[in-house]
């Protein structure tokens, strides 16, 4: 049978059996006979905590490089020069973490109102301000080794 040459509505399709989507809710549509299905969308990780999270641990692991360029160099002389570039480099790393890492709790803690997508990884994102701060931190004290042993 058909409905004003068109044929007739039937239901919506069964959600698939590996349950990528479901219907959260039905919304009618007035005056019809239809409705507007709501899909329940599943959180999803945001990718600034991620982000923030490896650049936390490329700080760390800059800042690991200044220790032992600044020691191996201090005798020779160009250990507080090469440490000095590579603190630079861990500070920016670091620092750009903390930033991220703010800035992904912020939309994490912003996330899933009506309508919205819902945003998860709030233990990443402090992991890459806890990492950040812990590079930026061990590059500052490493750099001050080095140019304290190079002067003596």
């Amino acid at each position: 049978m058909t409905y004003s040459g068109y044929p007739a509505p039937q239901a919506p399709p069964p959600p698939p059996e590996d349950g990528r989507w479901q219907p959260a809710r039905v919304d009618p549509v007035p005056g019809t006979e239809y409705g507007l299905v709501q899909i329940q969308v599943r959180p999803v990780v945001s990718g600034l905590a991620t982000g923030s999270m490896i650049a936390g641990i490329g700080s760390i692991l800059v800042s690991l490089l200044v220790l032992c360029f600044g020691s191996a160099g201090s005798s020779a002389g160009w250990g507080g020069w090469v440490a000095g570039a590579f603190t630079v480099l861990a500070v920016l790393l670091g620092g750009g973490a903390m930033a991220v890492g703010y800035t992904a709790m912020r939309q994490i803690r912003r996330s899933g109102r009506e309508g919205k997508l819902r945003f998860v990884g709030w233990g990443q994102a402090m992991a890459g301000l806890a990492c950040g701060g812990t590079g930026v931190g061990i590059a500052v004290l490493a750099l001050g080794f080095s140019l304290l042993v190079q002067v003596s």
